[in-house]
């Protein structure tokens, strides 16, 4: 994919202007929405810790993570080379951008680990789904890499002790927790519903290499207030309009 022209992009807010992100205007490729935001909150690092993110894009969910914490040192892998430009762009000298295919990483990334890995894979299956006309929208959404590649990449890529962050369609959940390896434990899942009485939509996967502790499939977390939409306002409830209107924390519950 060529690069992008100037008039193709759009520098975004995000975290309530705390970051700015260029990205393609819309129309013209793959525009980070609310997910890589929510995933980004959702990761307990620490100052010093070492992030890598899996499929960064643009750089969204990896940058609004260090926006939130500062002193990571943060890097991403991007295989399209329009986005991984974007990426660079955006995370100036505090995002390592390798552009490279997750499945053929080079050698010096095959080397290192990190302590949190975090993925926003495509979300779904080509052979079920309408492929996008778009080719970074495609590359994006529609499922080239196997998610158990993710998953398994994801794995290798960590320290022990370190842990993998995912947000994916819940429906895709039994394939995440299938495609664990062994040594992947401490399993927690968050369900996020749009709305309280609703199925939920999105699942937020975290593992930790080495973990020992039981599953724990959280209740469902309602993103939005009401039962139904009621106009154009988007009516997050507090605690997600914090996340991402001043780049607060997701936390998993604790009981």
């Amino acid at each position: 994919m060529s690069l992008f022209a100037e008039d193709d992009l759009t520098c975004d807010a995000f975290l309530g202007g705390k970051l700015h992100l260029w990205q393609p205007r819309r129309g013209r490729g793959y525009r980070a929405g609310v997910d890589p935001v929510l995933l980004a909150a959702s990761v307990e690092a620490t100052a010093g810790q070492s992030v890598l993110e899996l499929g960064c894009g643009v750089g969204a969910a990896v940058l609004c993570l260090g926006a939130r914490v500062p002193g990571l040192a943060l890097t991403g892998c991007e295989l399209q080379p329009a986005y991984a430009d974007l990426a660079r762009r955006n995370g100036r000298d505090v995002l390592e951008v390798v552009e490279a295919d997750l499945t053929d990483m080079p050698l010096h990334l095959r080397q290192r680990q990190f302590d949190h890995v975090l993925a926003n894979p495509p979300y779904f299956d080509r052979a079920a789904s309408v492929q996008s006309r778009d080719p970074g929208r495609e590359a994006a959404l529609g499922e080239a890499t196997p998610l158990r590649q993710w998953v398994r990449m994801a794995a290798k890529r960590l320290k022990p002790k370190g842990q993998a962050h995912f947000i994916h369609r819940a429906e895709r959940l039994p394939e995440l927790l299938a495609a664990l390896p062994h040594e992947m434990g401490s399993v927690e899942v968050l369900p996020l519903a749009s709305r309280v009485g609703r199925l939920p939509e999105l699942i937020l996967l975290r593992a930790r290499k080495n973990g020992r502790g039981a599953f724990r499939l959280h209740h469902s977390y309602a993103m939005h207030l009401g039962t139904r939409h009621e106009g154009d306002g988007k009516s997050y409830v507090p605690e997600i309009e914090a996340v991402l209107r001043s780049g607060a924390p997701l936390v998993f519950p604790t009981s």
